[in-house]
């Protein structure tokens, strides 16, 4: 879309958002009052651009009279680079889904109970970066492990203003690497293990339909470290999306019906993750995105404790703060990746 599509669409929004009659449906003005709030930065920087050449112009035509608007239009002409600058960065395509909430799965993997201590490391790490933040989380499901780690793990993290929690996480799916010293080693050696990690953008009821006649539910006694049955009703639940083989379970909840709403949650983002991921592979056999196009089976990133170092693999991203990161200072490491992000689009759209 270009600018001249753009600055008609902001128009038609805040004549729409002036509209008392549009605000009788929330849903719609929510809707209407995210794209205005989103348009905002660019028709002012657009708006401030071009008054600035119109001074600048001005400022020329007074300069021959007085010399102190020929300062002045230096100073006005030294702005306009920085502003075209902005303005350009403002117009690169977003992802849609950057002001989403999403819904993080950690799993352990290779490395046995050490990999489930991992896991948890990784779910404190998200939920003290997401306390920083001001954002708001949820313990969804969980399988613990016998020594307090996490075999399995859902969360969900949600913002409380415009940015969305997409925009800084979605770059967390992938293997996170861990070296160090496990505490079930007697040795004192150092052990590499892994975690996978899974993130949606959280799916609304609108953007995914699911047919009640696709799903297969099944429920029985939800069980915790070890295998023990926790429980002596059937209140854990099953779903199988029988069109595409997903199965999702959760057992957190006491409730039946509480666990089948959080179980339909995340096959909901699940699904429309397998959706968008079919459309951009047809749209674009190959991506051309480095920090996007990371398999999820791939290696990411490693959490060396020895050296205190984090590396992300991807951006080529180091640093010497391992214990800051995993206490929830992600910003540098998350920032990496949106610039990486940035930089490749700017290249795609110069």
């Amino acid at each position: 879309m270009n600018l001249d599509e753009l600055l008609k669409e902001y128009s038609e929004l805040e004549s729409q958002l002036a509209d008392p009659a549009v605000h009788a449906n929330q849903n719609r003005a929510r809707t209407l009052g995210k794209r205005y709030s989103q348009l905002t930065p660019v028709i002012g920087t657009y708006r401030e651009l071009e008054s600035v050449r119109e001074d600048l112009t001005a400022a020329k035509e007074l300069a021959g009279e007085d010399e102190t608007f020929a300062a002045e239009a230096a100073e006005l002409e030294a702005r306009i680079p920085q502003l075209e600058e902005r303005l350009r960065h403002l117009l690169i395509p977003r992802d849609p889904n950057d002001d989403k909430d999403i819904i993080m799965e950690i799993k352990a993997g290779e490395g046995g109970e050490e990999s489930a201590l991992f896991a948890g490391d990784l779910l404190r790490m998200y939920l003290r970066y997401a306390e920083r933040l001001g954002w708001k989380t949820e313990i969804i499901d969980s399988q613990p492990s016998d020594l307090g780690g996490y075999k399995d793990v859902t969360v969900g993290i949600r913002a409380k203003g415009d940015e969305g929690v997409w925009s800084r996480l979605k770059f967390e799916g992938g293997v996170h690497r861990v070296q160090r010293v496990p505490v079930t080693e007697s040795q004192g050696r150092i052990h590499t293990s892994a975690a996978g990690v899974l993130v949606y953008p959280e799916a609304e009821e609108v953007d995914v339909q699911i047919d009640p006649n696709d799903l297969r539910i099944d429920v029985y006694r939800s069980s915790g470290p070890g295998g023990q049955s926790v429980n002596t009703t059937d209140s854990a639940v099953r779903i199988t999306h029988l069109p595409t083989g997903v199965v999702v379970s959760c057992q957190n909840e006491k409730s039946q019906l509480q666990n089948k709403e959080s179980a339909l949650r995340i096959l909901r983002a699940r699904l429309l993750a397998i959706a968008q991921e079919e459309a951009e592979a047809a749209a674009q056999a190959e991506r051309k995105s480095q920090v996007r196009t990371v398999d999820r089976s791939e290696r990411v990133r490693t959490y060396n404790f020895p050296e205190n170092r984090i590396s992300d693999h991807r951006v080529g991203f180091k640093a010497y703060n391992l214990d800051q990161v995993l206490d929830g200072e992600l910003n540098a490491v998350t920032q990496a990746l949106i610039d990486a992000e940035m930089a490749e689009k700017l290249a795609q759209h110069s």
